[in-house]
């Protein structure tokens, strides 16, 4: 038998989870090295991983499959795609960063306080969701997938709920109830849609007789699986709506910029950069596989929530005085060209979208930790707050300023390569979405430009006039973010070249082409 590899990239972490939970109490530093050594154990696998996937060899590879609960056909089956296998890179690589951002957000409150911030379960919890992220990623059952989907609400809503930055810092009751509120709004959302999707998966399983997505996908393409018109429509709409809470997709975005705004800043980056990817990644596999024809029957309606989230979130974004709510009010705008690059149903605009997941997640984080750093230095998330940052931190705010620019899709950064593709996509097939899609990329241009002068350039401000400048640990994890931003704006090929024969077959699978031209070139 040969060595399972995508079981032991999911299982490494779990298990340094719980080894992480059992340090003891005054070994926090034990802990946090713990944790790190296990995070980048896990980048080595997921490296692996990516090495060993072969772009022009079967659409699943590296599979697993065993029996796990007979009388309902559910399996233990595992299989990545190109996509999929982007994906868990990603996850693996932003692991390291959100743990050294946070090697002192959940260290003991000041001296004599009666509250205690566990250091271990901090940590432990981060490596859960990597572990539950990455195999949601692996998984081509139906059911498997749908039980780590919802398992992940559970150590997300504690790293929402117990470790919010205002209690870091102030450590009132007003902080922590608007925290418990961020985390209570996030798993309800989350678990109504969860729920939605359970009625369509036993609903699936009535159907078709089993959750195998291979199996299914095969039937229907050989025509021995025939889904009902309007069961089919059902059943995806189930699917997509769990789908669309995640990602999240307007209008139900909501649960977000609370819950972005109450959490500390690496948290914040494993909601946007890792978690939310799920849902834009299972819309991808399950719902355009699984129901081609229901997709492409609600390409128009979910073609123009996409353009309320790009328009709607990046208008929101221009107008936020705190600094987490406008990166989360971006985060919409930009999901919304995920999903618009995803259901555009051109090969352009889903290796966009794709591309979009990937460089979205580095440059959210190069980002948001950034503005971490800076809101832990002053103590306040307003930006009326800060001024004149670059005088007395020049590699902080150059660091904020790439992040930010990244952020706008600036060309030789990665987020332009990833939402030209969408543009070009969409445009190709529906040009008046196309049209009015570009307006977002204004508004970006607007939001990340007013952000850094009100906080970086002018007088300096006497509160931030001995602020330090980025600190070793800090370089350390924001640097490997910028040469990425850098290298994959320059050379995206590395990427391209492993998800694209993925987005050719699932083109395949909703019987769709690229559309012709429809001016001939000159010859």
């Amino acid at each position: 038998m040969s060595f399972p590899l995508l079981t032991a990239t999911a299982a490494l972490p779990a298990l340094g989870a719980v080894a992480t939970a059992a340090v003891p109490a005054a070994r926090r530093t034990a802990a946090k090295w713990l944790a790190l050594l296990v995070s980048l154990a896990t980048l080595a696998l997921g490296i692996t991983v990516l090495v060993r996937f072969d772009p022009g060899g079967d659409r699943y590879q590296l599979t697993e499959s065993h029996a796990w609960i007979k009388a309902f056909g559910v399996r233990y089956e595992l299989g990545v795609d190109g996509i999929a296998v982007a994906l868990i890179a990603l996850t693996a690589l932003l692991i390291p960063f959100v743990i050294l951002a946070g090697w002192h957000d959940a260290d003991p409150l000041e001296t004599g306080s009666k509250r205690w911030r566990p250091t271990q379960g901090f940590f432990a919890l981060i490596l859960a969701v990597e572990a539950m992220v990455i195999i949601s990623f692996e998984a081509t059952d139906v059911f498997l997938f749908y039980i780590f989907f919802e398992a992940m609400l559970i150590p997300m809503y504690f790293l929402i709920g117990g470790f919010g930055d205002r209690a870091h810092q102030h450590g009132d009751e007003a902080a922590a109830t608007q925290r418990s509120y961020a985390a209570v709004k996030f798993l309800l959302y989350n678990l109504v849609g969860g729920l939605i999707m359970l009625a369509a998966v036993i609903g699936l399983y009535v159907v078709a007789g089993n959750f195998s997505l291979a199996e299914i996908a095969q039937a229907r393409a050989n025509g021995s699986l025939h889904m009902a018109t309007n069961t089919e429509r059902w059943l995806f709409l189930g699917f997509f709506f769990a789908f669309a809470v995640k990602a999240p997709l307007w209008p139900l975005h909501t649960w977000l910029p609370n819950a972005m705004q109450e959490s500390t800043a690496p948290v914040a980056v494993l909601i946007t950069a890792v978690v939310d990817k799920v849902g834009t990644f299972a819309m991808l596999r399950f719902c355009l596989q699984l129901f081609p024809e229901a997709s492409k029957w609600a390409t128009p309606v979910i073609l123009v929530l996409a353009l309320i989230s790009i328009i709607y979130g990046a208008l929101l974004a221009v107008g936020q005085r705190d600094i987490k709510r406008l990166v989360a009010y971006a985060s919409i705008s930009h999901f919304g060209f995920i999903i618009l690059g995803i259901f555009a149903m051109t090969s352009q605009g889903q290796s966009g979208a794709t591309l979009y997941m990937v460089n979205h997640g580095i440059s959210t984080a190069a980002l948001m930790l950034v503005a971490g750093f800076l809101i832990s230095r002053r103590g306040s998330r307003l930006i009326a707050d800060y001024g004149g940052v670059q005088k007395v931190a020049p590699v902080l705010a150059g660091t904020f300023l790439i992040g930010g620019l990244a952020t706008l899709s600036l060309p030789g950064l990665a987020p332009f390569v990833s939402e030209f593709l969408v543009l070009v996509g969409t445009f190709a097939r529906y040009p008046a979405v196309g049209i009015i899609a570009t307006f977002g990329i204004v508004l970006a241009a607007l939001y990340t430009l007013v952000l850094y002068q009100r906080t970086m350039t002018g007088p300096v401000k006497p509160e931030v006039a001995a602020m330090p400048d980025l600190r070793p640990r800090e370089l350390l994890v924001v640097a490997p973010l910028i040469v990425l931003l850098i290298f994959l704006g320059v050379y995206p090929k590395p990427v391209t070249d492993i998800v694209n024969p993925s987005v050719k077959q699932t083109l395949s699978d909703v019987h769709k082409k690229d559309p012709k031209p429809s001016v001939e070139a000159a010859k």
